[in-house]
């Protein structure tokens, strides 16, 4: 509640009426209550000071010559932008059909003149207070609606990731309990004395890749958790750090990374951008050619943004499927393995809290060039 000259400010309300001493009395009980008020003598006038500034209010007489109060009500309420502004009516007509019309015209009260000053204080306190409430409710019932979107929004996200990492968990577990299964009955044998290199691979392959959802899902929970500053990269160290991380990978693929001797500022948190090349790099030695041949690169764009990408020898990705590759939890699967679909969609909520952006370049049959575009030190964005 703001405050006046003589109190606290209640409300602005327009008085209609083409008598000059009504005019001055209830201008003067309502001011002095903490009401701005604004007086006019007829309907032509009222409409051009209620569309000018809308009222919490209206007090308007019946009897007015040219536009009646009754006309004057039906054309504020079929404006919809006055529609809502509450109309008590004031006049001498007493009988029931009088105040029947007046209702029905979308009036909320009717005050018969001579009025009392108590009667028509309470009478405009409760209704500007009921209209305020009504404000209040129709602006939480709106607020409400966006958090029960944003609630369904979520509750999809969510069971979109437990199936996601329910289907993604099954494979590799079940491939440690079969080659478990495969130790246990060679148990009391002559195998028993040296485990097959098969076995030790699928033990290692599986575990490796149930460690990795693991560690996915940690770091999907800690980008949606966690608030950073952005600083400007070292993209050089970062490149080198997912590099290390996937020698075991790059051995096993036999892959080939050409990296650029030097790399143009950007700005995020380095641990998450190291995630994200490592998604990248990850997925290109998996689905890029045979051998996997990556081109790392960088370029600053006009919109002071720098576009990172790691570009592959692979047979390249379809149109429909590049609209969904960043979806959340949509899988991947390509022409020799199938990996899980975790990854792509962390890299675009990375990219996302950093104010960055990800996208897929691709032609069937021409490999992919996957990138990720950050602020630049010295850009606008």
């Amino acid at each position: 509640m703001a405050w006046g000259e003589g109190g606290p400010y209640l409300g602005n309300i327009v008085i209609v009426d083409d008598t000059l001493a009504n005019l001055s009395l209830l201008s003067d009980m309502l001011t002095e209550r903490g009401y701005l008020v604004r007086c006019v003598p007829n309907g032509k006038m009222a409409l051009t000071a209620i569309s000018s500034e809308l009222p919490d209010l209206i007090l308007l007489d019946i009897m007015m010559p040219g536009m009646d109060g009754y006309e004057l009500c039906r054309k504020l309420k079929a404006d919809e932008r006055t529609r809502d502004v509450p109309v008590i009516f004031m006049s001498a007509l007493s009988e029931v059909a009088d105040k029947v019309r007046a209702f029905s015209t979308g009036a909320v009260d009717y005050v018969t003149k001579p009025f009392q000053v108590e009667e028509v204080l309470a009478r405009v306190d409760a209704h500007v207070t009921l209209n305020l409430l009504k404000e209040r409710l129709e602006q939480q019932v709106i607020v409400m609606g966006k958090v029960n979107r944003a609630l369904q929004e979520t509750n999809s996200e969510l069971d979109a990731f437990a199936h996601t990492v329910a289907h993604d968990l099954k494979n590799p577990l079940a491939n440690l309990l079969m080659a478990v299964e495969i130790l246990r009955r060679s148990a009391g044998t002559n195998e028993s004395k040296a485990c097959p290199s098969e076995v030790l691979t699928t033990l290692d392959t599986s575990a490796r890749k149930a460690v990795n959802i693991v560690d996915e899902l940690l770091l999907l929970a800690s980008v949606r958790r966690e608030q950073v500053q952005r600083g400007p990269l070292d993209m050089g160290e970062i490149v080198a750090q997912a590099q290390q991380r996937l020698g075991w990978m790059i051995d096993d693929y036999e892959g080939e990374i050409s990296v650029p001797d030097a790399w143009p500022t950007a700005l995020g948190h380095a641990s998450w951008v190291e995630e994200m090349w490592v998604n990248y790099l990850s997925n290109g030695l998996k689905y890029g050619g045979r051998p996997p041949r990556l081109v790392l690169g960088a370029a600053a764009q006009e919109n002071g943004m720098i576009r990172f990408w790691v570009r592959d020898n692979g047979p390249g990705i379809s149109s429909e499927m590049q609209k969904t590759l960043f979806a959340e939890f949509t899988r991947i699967e390509r022409t020799r393995a199938q990996g899980h679909g975790l990854g792509l969609s962390i890299v675009k909520r990375i990219a996302d809290k950093l104010g960055g952006e990800v996208g897929v370049e691709s032609t069937e049959g021409e490999g992919s060039l996957f990138y990720f575009a950050l602020p630049g030190a010295n850009g606008r964005a």
